[in-house]
């Protein structure tokens, strides 16, 4: 198991961070994104999709309503989902498995779900008004 931490200070902070991912991501993997409302989640996933070369990546949003967005990036797709609003149930509805051949997969609000061992989970934690923990664990 590896982890890695961080602490962001700022939301280009975390923007950056998310960047990293992005860059070092390969086709296949699912980002199982953890925290409170409020603690970065989106942020994040906005500087994955600029590490991906989605060139509009400032315009990410969670897809709170849509459930799922997808950007194409210079080298994966970007398949954002959002489980805020999910049952359990409806989740197997959403075929992840799809997605992951397509690119990467980036899944907020994942505690609503079960996962395989092999996704790697990113952990954000609120410090104070703009500082945020982000751990990534990959088993």
């Amino acid at each position: 198991m590896e982890t890695i931490e961080f602490i962001s200070r700022s939301p280009s902070e975390t923007w950056a961070v998310g960047e990293r991912i992005g860059k070092q991501a390969r086709r296949g993997e699912v980002y199982a994104v953890y925290g409170d409302l409020g603690a970065g989640k989106t942020q994040l996933v906005k500087g994955i999709a600029r590490g991906l070369g989605v060139e509009d990546w400032l315009y990410v949003v969670s897809p709170s309503f849509t459930i799922m967005n997808l950007y194409e990036g210079a080298s994966e797709t970007l398949c954002h989902v959002d489980l805020y609003r999910i049952e359990s149930p409806e989740f197997e509805s959403l075929n992840i498995e799809e997605y992951r051949d397509q690119g990467i997969v980036v899944v907020e609000w994942a505690e609503r779900a079960a996962w395989p061992p092999d996704v790697i989970k990113v952990y954000i934690e609120a410090l104070g008004e703009e500082e945020r923990k982000i751990r990534i664990i990959r088993e």
